[in-house]
């Protein structure tokens, strides 16, 4: 499959050829999911504690009378029923990773580079670098682009200026091709590659 090429300044720069084991696949939701499910679960910090019986230093003297006092009787004031006592089934520090094959993960990463393809929403840039690096003049070319909502994908290593330039306007990534993942592609408008970041893709899923 062929797709146009285009400058940073919104110009022509040819075509490019795109490989159908990438950008050509019927793009399957499920497995689209699992990768970002798995993603998500993989970033969750999982730093949420809540302190139980055990871990609270209460007192634990019998309260009253066995019997005639008319209360329960309450051996510890570590009890979750009173005001500072331990929480029951509380939240516990742990791991919220789940397991997914190598194999699934890539798969996913095409499936949704071509679910960009099929809605039309993929573009190829020339190169992501501009003569002068400014915000202000960044924002206008991806107006005149109407790129509101956009991930770049540069080749191995972004370009210092494009990126800093890029930094602070709203609705805007740039990541180097091994920062691409199913998340980041399917929570922005559209997906812009570079030459490079194509060449890259094409050599790792050979």
């Amino acid at each position: 499959m062929k797709l146009d090429v285009t400058t940073i300044e919104a110009g022509s720069a040819g075509t490019v050829e795109l490989s159908d084991a990438i950008f050509g696949l019927d793009p399957r939701q499920d497995l689209i999911h699992r990768v970002i499910q798995w993603q998500l679960n993989k970033r969750q910090q999982g730093t949420h504690q809540a302190k139980s019986r055990g871990e609270i230093n209460r007192t634990t003297a019998k309260l009253g009378k066995q019997k005639g006092g008319g209360t329960a009787r309450h051996g510890s004031r570590k009890s979750g029923i009173f005001v500072g006592g331990g929480k029951a089934f509380g939240p516990r520090m742990r791991s919220h990773e789940t397991s997914l094959n190598k194999k699934i993960r890539a798969l996913g990463l095409r499936h949704a580079i071509s679910a960009k393809v099929k809605s039309s929403e993929l573009l190829v840039l020339d190169k992501a670098e501009v003569k002068n690096p400014k915000t202000k003049e960044m924002k206008a070319l991806f107006a005149k682009l109407g790129w509101t909502n956009a991930l770049i994908i540069d080749g191995a290593t972004v370009n210092e200026g494009f990126a800093n330039a890029a930094r602070n306007i709203i609705g805007i990534d740039v990541l180097p091709v091994q920062g691409i993942n199913v998340y980041d592609i399917l929570r922005r408008k559209n997906l812009v590659l570079t030459k490079a970041a194509v060449e890259a893709l094409e050599a790792r899923f050979k």
